[in-house]
């Protein structure tokens, strides 16, 4: 079974070009850097060859992951998305129930997440737990460290998505 991965237009368009830059200009001097050590001479001892290849071979893992995300990408059209509980895009803030203190959270999609400014995938066990919840509700999230219980106060999106 193949995931989907959310992600806004503005997401999509910023892998595709990361892919772009890296096809067109990073790969390209590893390839010289590459040449300049085999010319070098005995491959088997050039650690400059041998780590080039590394890089080389790390650069095109890297490519594969992001063309896999862009493969899997679903565009959501932030137009269609509820207004009324908790969806792709939404902040919301809620209470923890064991500290009572506030904590914030905005639900993205790949590419846009940032966990230390409250902004975690869709797809993260938080946000998977806020998903399709609202105003008022009281949730129990399992996490990695046990389970997170908050009250959502209030689910809000940025005006112009």
């Amino acid at each position: 079974m193949v995931d989907i991965v959310p992600m806004t237009r503005d997401a999509y368009n910023r892998k595709k070009a990361e892919v772009d830059r890296l096809e067109r200009e990073e790969m390209p001097k590893i390839a010289e850097k590459i040449a300049q050590a085999r010319a070098e001479g005995d491959l088997k001892e050039n650690a400059e060859y041998h780590a080039q290849r590394e890089a080389q071979g790390l650069l095109q893992a890297k490519i594969n992951q992001i063309k896999t995300e862009l493969a899997r990408a679903r565009i959501v059209d932030m137009a269609n998305v509820p207004r009324d509980e908790v969806a792709f895009g939404a902040t919301v803030v809620v209470r923890d129930l064991d500290y009572g203190d506030e904590e914030e959270f905005t639900l993205v999609g790949a590419g846009d997440e940032d966990y230390d400014s409250g902004r975690y995938l869709i797809t993260s066990p938080i946000g998977q737990g806020l998903l399709g919840k609202k105003q008022g509700d009281r949730v129990d999230i399992p996490v990695p460290k046990g389970v997170l219980k908050y009250e959502i106060l209030a689910i809000r999106y940025e005006s112009g998505r």
